[in-house]
């Protein structure tokens, strides 16, 4: 994970100086929408890298016990278009996603941040109580999800390593912590407007389609908000779209991309009780730039690498 917040920090600011190609996915929905596929494709200067992540995601798998994300990442180089390598998009989206939060804590939230509320009890809540845990210096850990079992299990699994508390309600979590990460797979908001306290930043990851909405519109309009990349924000985000929609919010609104507040051409918190919200859609650069290091990592360690032969 550590690795990865650097990783993602470089892409950020590639992303910003204009040295990635970041077309927006595509997506195709089964009929009953049941389930999607998505299309992610991107071109990195340097590491003159090419290459797309295919991804499914199917969020009724949770009772059968397969992941709602499933999928490849795809690494080519762009001289000669030669296939690099071929992996499990599962584990590499669980961490560059969390990366990308801590990246966005980094820059937006308070130094003094220590009370952490995670929405959410799957994998994006493992990797984001890690990720940041990393980058600020967390003394208690609230937690909340709708299914009671699962966010005991979460516990179970990390409450020795970490100091988690659960909760009843998504409230009970929020309204006290100073960093709120939301990493579920709720259509409807889980969190209010009216319960966030001034000073606190809100990574909120979990929605990625205009229908679909983890945040009520007092939240957004209370928030000075960033996000990965616009045309993610302004054609996906159900978080920023609803609001506009109702007519409270325009694109003007939108204060930065992370990568603009890394490279310092536009700022991130301006005051002490500033409300900051990341929203973060996802985008292929996150993917190739975490496989891009695997794939150097590799070759440093004398593994043998296959790749296409004319």
């Amino acid at each position: 994970m550590d690795a990865c917040i650097a990783v993602m920090e470089t892409m950020f600011r590639d992303l910003a100086e204009g040295r990635i190609l970041q077309p927006l996915r595509s997506l195709m929905w089964l009929p009953d929408h049941s389930g999607l596929l998505g299309m992610m494709p991107g071109y990195a200067e340097d590491p003159n890298i090419i290459g797309i992540k295919l991804i499914t995601i199917f969020h009724a798998n949770g009772p059968s016990g397969i992941p709602s994300h499933q999928g490849v990442v795809i690494l080519f180089e762009a001289t000669h278009g030669r296939p690099l390598l071929l992996l499990d998009a599962a584990e590499l989206t669980a961490i560059r996603t969390a990366a990308a939060s801590a990246v966005a804590t980094k820059l937006l939230a308070r130094k003094e941040a220590t009370t952490l509320a995670i929405i959410g009890t799957g994998e994006q809540a493992i990797q984001h109580i890690e990720s940041i845990s990393l980058v600020r210096p967390i003394k208690s850990i609230f937690c909340w999800g709708r299914n009671s079992a699962h966010a005991k299990a979460l516990h179970d699994r990390l409450g020795a390593r970490y100091p988690i508390h659960l909760t009843n309600t998504a409230q009970a979590a929020v309204e006290s912590a100073d960093i709120i990460c939301t990493v579920t797979a709720a259509a409807q908001p889980i969190v209010e407007g009216r319960w966030l306290k001034p000073g606190t930043h809100l990574n909120v990851v979990g929605s990625c389609t205009p229908n679909n909405r983890e945040v009520d519109t007092a939240t957004i309009l209370a928030s000075s908000l960033f996000t990965d990349r616009y045309e993610s924000l302004f054609k996906e985000a159900g978080d920023f779209l609803i609001p506009k929609m109702e007519g409270r919010i325009t694109d003007s609104a939108v204060k930065a991309e992370i990568g603009e507040v890394l490279t310092g051409t536009k700022p991130g918190r301006e005051g002490p009780g500033d409300i900051t919200l990341f929203k973060s859609l996802g985008i292929a650069a996150e993917d190739l730039y975490a496989a891009w290091h695997i794939y150097k990592n590799l070759n440093d360690k004398g593994y043998t690498v296959p790749i296409a032969t004319e």
